[in-house]
């Protein structure tokens, strides 16, 4: 037992004496002049993973409102802010033909269509008006 508590304090003694480094002291403004350079490196790189994140939730978040109708393809929703057609999928048992219904759901783009995977309906607002 001593001989393996020798060498190792031998090993911790020489770690010590092999790791010790002499502070300099012109190395203070460079010093705060990294620790800057460091702090808004960071701030930034936060930034942009909070946009990053904000938008990428938003966009698979999406509600819709407008007039569903019903055509070869399957039923459609004229969006009234973008005043795109989207041909609806996912989860559409509850969705009305001739209604104007707030929809929940993800936006994709399939080719030169637009597609919305419905996920539930916010809100039924009625039969639509010309």
């Amino acid at each position: 037992m001593p001989v393996k508590s020798f060498s190792r304090a031998a090993l911790v003694a020489a770690l010590c004496l092999a790791l010790v480094v002499p502070a300099q002291a012109g190395n203070y403004r460079t010093d705060g002049e990294l620790l800057l350079v460091g702090i808004i490196a960071v701030s930034a790189a936060v930034g942009v993973l909070l946009t990053v994140l904000i938008l990428h939730h938003n966009q698979h978040n999406a509600a819709i409102t407008g007039c569903v109708s019903s055509g070869p393809g399957g039923l459609r929703l004229a969006d009234e802010k973008d005043h795109r057609t989207y041909k609806l999928t996912g989860d559409t048992t509850a969705i009305k033909a001739g209604d104007r219904m707030s929809l929940r759901g993800n936006r994709m783009n399939d080719g030169d269509s637009f597609v919305f995977q419905t996920w539930s309906v916010r809100r039924d607002f009625g039969a639509c008006r010309p």
